[in-house]
């Protein structure tokens, strides 16, 4: 009986092992003039005798069925199915010139797949697959009504701007119970709001006092289902503003889906309130805030260039 734990898949013979058979005591070896008691014995995988270590090889016990084991295993090995069998590459390749003007490099390949732009609805290659790249703002998109791309971009600008001047107001119509109240304009004034903040801000403890800057963070009421949609938090430094927006999300218990859906509207955007602008996401915190600044959460406003003033 062959051994399944000795058995060498490169070799025609495998070693005969006792633990696998407790009944195998030794064997003669089979070889013609030979007859050898071997206590370890070999299996020959091709004539399917036993020999001893001498004449484990097909060429010394002149094997009758010399490349037997060889061949089934080279069949068993075309037999097995390739890493790919069965799966395309892609589910749909339309192949096509990329959209950008003058290019003539084909897309939609499987080397070169395209990329395709959902402003202008149109594939484009690596190199142009930017926006900036392939001049997207002056493209009408596919299937959309010439203007219709400006007028998008106007109307979604002014829906911001009417979103941040309601929550504007909705904070004077609550500022004698809602924070923050009116910064104190006095620089001595100041410096007490602030000391006060320090010793009710939450926020890493291990974080170097040198390193934290403490502010005030809000989000819209029904944005959070949180029992106070504000908080007092500080931060370290060299947090970029993206880290700040994903920390205060999940304090505040706002929902944040910045990195599962491509949609503005769903987008949470950090508006710094002393500053009156929008942050960026990669703006460090150390160079756009300082302690007793405010800051809020607020979704579907547009980016930071769609925002010049109110």
């Amino acid at each position: 009986m062959a051994s399944s734990k000795t058995e060498t898949p490169d070799t025609s013979y495998v070693k005969m092992d006792k633990d696998e058979d407790p009944t195998l005591i030794g064997r003669h070896c089979q070889l013609e003039y030979c007859n050898q008691l071997d206590f370890l014995p070999f299996f020959c995988q091709s004539c399917k005798k036993t020999f001893c270590l001498d004449h484990r090889i097909e060429d010394s016990h002149k094997c009758a069925n010399k490349g037997a084991w060889a061949e089934r295993r080279r069949l068993a090995q075309l037999a097995k199915p390739s890493a790919g069998e069965g799966r395309r590459m892609r589910d749909y390749v339309s192949e096509k010139p990329c959209a950008a003007t003058s290019c003539k490099t084909t897309v939609g390949t499987a080397l070169v797949p395209g990329v395709h732009c959902p402003t202008c609805n149109r594939d484009y290659c690596l190199k142009h697959r930017l926006k900036e790249e392939h001049d997207c703002a002056n493209k009408v998109p596919i299937g959309a009504r010439p203007g219709q791309q400006q007028y998008d971009v106007a109307e979604h600008t002014k829906n911001a701007f009417a979103k941040l001047r309601a929550w504007g107001s909705a904070k004077r119509d609550q500022a004698n119970r809602a924070l923050p109240k009116a910064k104190p304009s006095s620089t001595s004034a100041r410096l007490v709001a602030t000391n006060n903040l320090k010793k009710t801000a939450k926020g890493d403890a291990k974080l170097p006092s040198e390193k934290r800057v403490y502010v005030y963070v809000e989000a819209e009421a029904e944005t959070t289902t949180a029992r106070n949609y504000k908080g007092e938090f500080y931060y370290s430094k060299d947090w970029v503003i993206g880290r700040v927006l994903d920390a205060a999300a999940k304090s505040l218990q706002v929902e944040n889906v910045n990195n599962q859906s491509s949609q503005e509207r769903d987008k949470l955007r950090v508006f710094h309130v002393e500053g009156g602008r929008v942050l960026e996401f990669n703006e460090k915190v150390g160079t756009v805030l300082v302690s007793g600044n405010t800051i809020v959460l607020l979704r579907g406003i547009g980016p930071p260039p769609d925002l010049i003033e109110l």
